[in-house]
C-alpha cells in the first residue's frame, strides 16, 4: 500500500500536466500537422530513394562493374589433370581466385539518361513533398476556421438562451399581471426550446470540427486540444485584392509544385522515348579479368607437390574483351518499347498543359473568390451591426409590451442568422486571401 501511495506521489504531476488542454494558434497547428504529417513522411522516404537511385546512376556511368570469385573443392575418381591434361583417377584438391571487371562503353545512351532521370526525380521528391506540406496546410486552415466558426456561433447561441430564458421569465411575470396573454407564454417558451436545440446541434458541429481538425493535424484524438482565434481578433482588410489576374497566372505557372510536376514528369518521358529508340543501335562493352588456381594431390605416394606461392603466381591468367551485342530480331520488343513511351510522352506532355490551364483557372478563380468575399464580408459586417441594434430595441419594446412575442422571435433570428454569416463571411475571406498569397508564392507558414 505504502509504495502505491509513492508511486501516485510520484507520478501524479506528470499525469495530470499530460491531462493539460494545450492552447494552440493556426501557424502552430499548421507546423504541428507539417512535421505529424504521415504523408509527408512517407513522402520523405520516397525522397531518399530518389537520392540513392541517383547515386546508383552516376556509379553506373562513370564506374564499371567488379566482382570476385574464389572456390575450393575436393575431386573424387576420374577427373583432368590440370598438369598433364590428361585423365586421371586419383584424388585431387583444387583451389581457384579470380577478378573481373566490365563496363558498357555505349549502350544507346541509357547511362547518361538515367542520370538526368534520377536527377530530375530527385527534383521532383522536394517539390512533392512542398506539395504536400501546402495541401496540409490548407486542410488545416479549413479545419481551423471550421473550430473558430461553430465556437463562435456556440457563443452566440449560448448567449441567446440566456437572452430567451430571461425574455420567458418576463413573458410568465406579466402573464400572471394580465399584460401578456398564455399564448405569448408559451410562444416564448417554444422560442427557448428552438435555440436550446441549436445550441446543442452547434455543439455536436463543433466537435465534429474539432476531430476533423485533430484528424487532420495527426493530434491524438483523446487529447484535449483548444484552438486561439489568431485570425479574427486581427484586422481584416476589406478591400479588394486588385491583382492583375494574368501577371499572376503567368508568375503561378512557373512557381506553382503541380506544374513543375507535370513538366518535370513530360522531361523524364522525352528522356525515356530516348532512351527506347537508342537501344535499337548495337551495345558495346569492355570487359577484362584474372584468374589463377592451385592443386594438389593429397595422399598420392611419391608426389612432390609445387608450393601454393608458385602455383598462384605461374598458373595466373589476364584477358581483355571487348564485345558488341546487336538487336537482330527481339519479336519486335524494342519497336514496341519504343510505341509506348512515345504515348506515354504524349500523355505527359498532355498532362502538363492541363496543369497549366488549371493553374490559371485556379488563379482567376482565388482573385475573383478573395474579392468576392471581401465584398460579403463588408456587407455582412454592416448587416450584422444594423440587426444587432435592431434586436436590441425590439427587446426593449417587447418588455415594454409594444410588440408580440413573434416579432420578437423574428427579430432575434434575424440577428442571429446576421452573425453567423458574418462570422462565415470573415471566415471564408480570410482562406481565399490566405489562397492569393499562395499562387503569389508565399508559402502558407509564411504568411
Amino acid at each position: 500500500m505504502k509504495r502505491i501511495f509513492l508511486f501516485i506521489a510520484i507520478f501524479a504531476p506528470f499525469i495530470i500536466r499530460a491531462q493539460d488542454t494545450i492552447s494552440m494558434g493556426l501557424k502552430d497547428c499548421m507546423q504541428y500537422a507539417v512535421e505529424h504529417s504521415t504523408k509527408i513522411t512517407i513522402q520523405d522516404a520516397d525522397n531518399r530513394d530518389a537520392q540513392v537511385n541517383r547515386r546508383d546512376a552516376i556509379l553506373n556511368t562513370f564506374t564499371p562493374e567488379i566482382s570476385g570469385n574464389t572456390y575450393a573443392y575436393y575431386n573424387f575418381g576420374r577427373s583432368i589433370d590440370p598438369e598433364s591434361n590428361t585423365y586421371s583417377t586419383v584424388t585431387s584438391f583444387h583451389n581457384g581466385y579470380s577478378l573481373s571487371a566490365g563496363i558498357d562503353l555505349f549502350n544507346g545512351f541509357q547511362a547518361v539518361n538515367n542520370m538526368k532521370i534520377t536527377k530530375t526525380a530527385q527534383m521532383m521528391g522536394k517539390t512533392k513533398s512542398q506539395q504536400l506540406e501546402d495541401q496540409v496546410c490548407l486542410a488545416t486552415m479549413e479545419a481551423f476556421c471550421n473550430v473558430l466558426y461553430f465556437t463562435k456561433l456556440e457563443e452566440a447561441l449560448t448567449a441567446q438562451v440566456e437572452t430567451a430564458e430571461k425574455a420567458l421569465q418576463l413573458a410568465e411575470r406579466q402573464e400572471k399581471l394580465g399584460q401578456k396573454s398564455h399564448a405569448d407564454v408559451v410562444q416564448m417558451q417554444a422560442d427557448l426550446a428552438e435555440r436550446q436545440y441549436q445550441l446543442t446541434n452547434c455543439s455536436n458541429r463543433l466537435n465534429d470540427a474539432i476531430i476533423t481538425l485533430k484528424d487532420v493535424m495527426f493530434w491524438p484524438i483523446e487529447q484535449p486540444l483548444k484552438v486561439v482565434d489568431d485570425i479574427t481578433n486581427s484586422e481584416i482588410s476589406f478591400e479588394r485584392s486588385g491583382e492583375d489576374a494574368q501577371l499572376m497566372a503567368q508568375n503561378a505557372k512557373e512557381i506553382m509544385p503541380s506544374v513543375m510536376l507535370a513538366e518535370s514528369t513530360m522531361n523524364n518521358a522525352e528522356l525515356e522515348l530516348n532512351t527506347a529508340k537508342w537501344k535499337l543501335l548495337p551495345r558495346l562493352s569492355l570487359y577484362g579479368g584474372w584468374s589463377t588456381n592451385y592443386f594438389t594431390y593429397p595422399g598420392l605416394s611419391g608426389y612432390k607437390p609445387v608450393s601454393f606461392e608458385e602455383q598462384f603466381r605461374n598458373n595466373r591468367g589476364e584477358y581483355i574483351q571487348l564485345s558488341m551485342s546487336i538487336p537482330i530480331y527481339d519479336r519486335l520488343s524494342r519497336h514496341s518499347n519504343v510505341a509506348r513511351k512515345k504515348n506515354a510522352y504524349i500523355k505527359a506532355r498532355a498532362d502538363y498543359e492541363q496543369a497549366l490551364q488549371q493553374v490559371e483557372a485556379e488563379v482567376y478563380r482565388a482573385i475573383a473568390d478573395c474579392d468576392g468575399t471581401a465584398d460579403a464580408m463588408r456587407q455582412a459586417e454592416t448587416r450584422a451591426q444594423l440587426q444587432e441594434e435592431a434586436f436590441a430595441l425590439n427587446a426593449k419594446r417587447f418588455e415594454q409590451g409594444l410588440i408580440s412575442s413573434i416579432e420578437y422571435q423574428t427579430a432575434s433570428n434575424n440577428y442571429l442568422n446576421a452573425l453567423a454569416e458574418e462570422m462565415n463571411a470573415k471566415m471564408q475571406h480570410f482562406i481565399k486571401k490566405s489562397v492569393v498569397l499562395y499562387y503569389k508564392g508565399v508559402p502558407y507558414l509564411e504568411q
